[in-house]
């Protein structure tokens, strides 16, 4: 039998979902055990598939490790890690350059720090660009560590970003941008909302398409 995570709530129908090698079952408050054990069942094979290939994913993210020499994308664009004598870490524009002798977790962590400072000059500049166009002005905008949003926007209209979305390329953080700075009109998801991302940006449901591969090829990657 599948061993499971049962989650109830207020909603109308079984699901399940396979998430770092665990299933997780959400059923509605009052269904019985033995209709979502037959729904189970009956799901047993596409559970079975699905977990593998999120164990294998799994393994992988959890051997994830960086070292001198390994490619990482920046915008959309792959450059090498490379070592450089000194004591000062950045990018050039055609390499991430570290100081010598960094162990594989000292030059993840050096690969971030450069990351989140490429994306709070970058995001800066393309909400500035986009705020202009759409005629909306966050109060503020904040690079953060977030690992499954890609951006956020309050009620009080700050803005934040993760500093993750720096790897995707141009077009794509447009997208997010736009959608955030959307979020300035309509605190929803609503068809008003959409619309004022697609005057924005006629074509962002390719943009949308190209960050959930982004995010499929970040799922097998441990950055923190």
């Amino acid at each position: 039998m599948t061993t499971y995570t049962l989650k109830r709530s207020n909603r109308k129908t079984i699901s399940i979902q396979i998430r770092e090698g665990e299933v997780i079952v959400r059923a509605p408050f009052f269904c019985p055990k033995a209709e979502i054990e037959r729904f189970i069942h009956v799901k047993n094979d596409w559970i079975q598939d699905k977990l593998k290939k999120s164990q294998e994913q799994l393994a992988q993210k959890e051997s994830f490790a960086l070292n001198y020499g390994d490619v990482i994308i920046l915008r959309g664009n792959s450059y090498p890690i490379t070592e450089r004598k000194g004591n000062r870490a950045g990018f050039d524009g055609e390499r991430f350059y570290l100081p010598p002798n960094l162990s594989s977790d000292q030059i993840k962590a050096t690969c971030i720090k450069i990351y989140q400072s490429l994306a709070k000059s970058h995001f800066h500049e393309r909400a500035a660009y986009f705020s202009a166009q759409m005629n909306q002005t966050p109060a503020s905008i904040k690079i953060n560590s977030a690992k499954t949003r890609w951006g956020s926007c309050s009620s009080q209209r700050n803005i934040n970003f993760s500093w993750r979305l720096i790897m995707a390329d141009d077009d794509v953080i447009d997208y997010v941008v736009v959608h955030e700075l959307a979020h300035l009109v309509h605190m929803n998801h609503s068809d008003k909302f959409w619309a004022v991302v697609e005057n924005a940006l006629p074509d962002y449901r390719e943009r949308n398409r190209k960050l959930k591969d982004l995010q499929r090829r970040l799922s097998e990657q441990d950055w923190g």
